[in-house]
């Protein structure tokens, strides 16, 4: 296992170079997580890239990717040993993931002066770089300030301009973008989310699975740089033996259909995404669109957070596309929005982890 100061030497770019032990063993979670979202640089470029890439939108915040650097060319595999089998028993979270990365450093590739042209190559996607005049935008500024939020929102409904932006965002060839506003709707979508919840909170793997990845203080979360960082859920930090033997008392069906149901009423609206094809390079495709969604949410000062639920429970997710007339088509993703509060940053590995030769 990597030690603490390694992962501060990586994540400050310090690989290889003498540092100051006692100044990277007190670094805090919020120094080391800044380090991460520090403002892009043109060099190293391949670092950089992939550093931004690194802060998509992942499930489970397993971050599970790898990245290749040769010439211009940039690819990004999945790391299956960060699989979650309970959650995620055909992968379709983790190739939405290889997506959400690939559209970062697209984004930022194109911020720096490189036109990005990505490929799908089997499980890969391959990015070959091209030299084009920088172009700065919105949705690349937003990539160090976006997260999800998972927190009550302020109930308020969106403008139309802001309902158009977003859609106009996640719009993909052969992924189809709902845009749910309506209050019934929104209560319908309601009622499927907290089923889900209800579901995977009766079901034994999918709960040692999530707590294997839950990050109950700092230090834990310092540990790996990966995982559901407590605080970043509005949960307080707290010892993990004391947060352990908590858990079962605090973490209940019932309190977080209560949670998710307030989320939900105080949400703008909701967004669902579903592919014309269930395959990997489609599951890509929707993830490209998440991601871009999500970027012009924190470029319009608004926040976001997963709700997915209706379609991780298989028994769920027929009746659940039918509800919104998806045909044959599997919905992938749900997501609600609205305006909130921050809350504290996702971990995430630095470059030097997560690249390979």
């Amino acid at each position: 296992m990597v030690d603490r100061r390694q992962f501060i030497a990586a994540a400050l770019g310090l690989s290889g170079v003498a540092i100051d032990t006692a100044a990277a063993a007190a670094m805090t979670y919020d120094e080391a997580v800044a380090a991460s979202r520090a403002p892009l640089q043109s060099a190293p470029r391949d670092r950089e890239l992939v550093r931004f890439a690194t802060l998509a939108a992942n499930s489970h915040n397993t971050q599970p990717w790898i990245f290749s650097a040769r010439g211009n060319e940039i690819a990004i595999s999945p790391d299956y040993s960060r699989r979650c089998p309970a959650v995620d028993p055909d992968d379709h979270h983790l190739f939405v993931s290889l997506g959400c990365a690939a559209e970062n450093l697209i984004l930022a590739a194109s911020a720096l002066g490189w036109r990005a042209n990505p490929v799908i190559d089997g499980d890969r996607i391959v990015v070959t770089l091209e030299q084009a005049p920088p172009a700065a935008s919105a949705l690349a500024a937003a990539i160090p300030v976006r997260q999800c939020t998972r927190a009550t929102f302020d109930g308020k409904p969106a403008t139309p301009e802001t309902l158009r932006r977003l859609e106009d965002a996640c719009r993909e060839p052969d992924v189809t973008a709902l845009l749910l506003t309506e209050r019934a709707a929104i209560s319908g979508v309601t009622d499927y989310v907290l089923e889900g919840n209800s579901a995977q909170m009766r079901d034994k793997a999918f709960m040692r699975e999530l707590v294997s990845w839950i990050r109950f203080n700092e230090a834990e979360a310092l540990a790996t740089m990966d995982g559901l960082f407590a605080p970043a859920s509005g949960n307080p930090s707290l010892p993990s033996w004391l947060a352990r033997s908590l858990l079962n008392l605090f973490f209940t069906e019932s309190g977080e259909n209560k949670k998710y149901r307030e989320q939900l009423t105080s949400s703008a609206g909701i967004l669902v995404l579903a592919a014309d094809r269930s395959d990997k390079s489609h599951w890509i495709a929707v993830g490209r669109a998440c991601q871009r969604f999500g970027l012009q949410a924190t470029a319009l000062g608004l926040k976001y957070s997963f709700v997915n639920q209706p379609i991780e429970v298989a028994a769920l997710r027929r009746q659940f596309a039918a509800s919104l007339d998806l045909g044959e088509r599997r919905p992938d993703i749900v997501m609600r929005f609205g305006a909130g509060p921050d809350l504290p940053r996702s971990p995430r590995r630095p470059p030097e982890l997560v690249m390979r030769p």
